[in-house]
């Protein structure tokens, strides 16, 4: 009688960790795809690339692991997943945050260098500096503008890498115009005493 109880339960824990083996983790794939989905959310495709690709490529391989009816492996792929995209939204927001900060201030620079630049520009007017010495300035004022303007609405729309790519190079030849303006305008002066 107790060795008839014992195949009994026996039978139903191997039954119970049978059908705990047997079938697919669903709940915890979908947990990572929500996971993954919140991290492109949160900009880890372009922040955390390399966390946000090994999230993914965990839940391809749960997926194939599904399809090859190893549960075990998919369940481990699946949670390795879900843990990366988490890890990946993290990092993503961190550096983000740094790439807006980053992005302000090359604005500001590049701003900054674009008021110096026309007030060097006016200055070469003002002393009468030839008019064919001062296209290139005026070329690289209205480009520089241009630029500027694409990089506020890169900004506004949270794209903070295209700021940098447009503010950045635009600032520097603003700065570098504004020194040439101001040697040559130093020259037509020095001319005329």
């Amino acid at each position: 009688m107790f060795s008839g109880r014992r195949r009994i339960v026996f039978a139903i824990v191997s039954a119970l960790l049978a059908a705990s083996c047997g079938e697919p983790p669903d709940k915890e794939m979908q947990q990572a795809q929500g996971s993954i989905d919140a991290a492109r959310a949160a900009g880890a495709e372009t922040y955390a690339t390399a966390e946000f690709t090994a999230a993914q490529d965990a839940l391809k391989q749960a997926r194939e692991a599904v399809d090859q009816r190893d549960y075990q492996s998919a369940l481990n792929h699946a949670l390795d997943s879900r843990e990366r995209a988490q890890n990946a939204a993290k990092e993503a927001a961190d550096r983000k945050a740094t790439a807006r900060g980053d992005a302000e201030r090359a604005l500001s620079d590049a701003t900054t260098a674009l008021t110096e630049a026309r007030l060097k520009l006016k200055t070469a007017e003002a002393a009468r500096v030839a008019p064919k010495t001062l296209a290139a300035p005026r070329r690289t004022i209205a480009d520089s503008e241009q630029a500027l303007q694409k990089a506020r609405a890169a900004f506004g729309q949270g794209d903070y890498p295209a700021v940098a790519r447009l503010a950045g190079p635009a600032g520097t030849a603003l700065i570098r115009t504004a020194r040439d303006l101001e040697a040559v305008t130093n020259i037509m002066g020095r001319r005329r005493r």
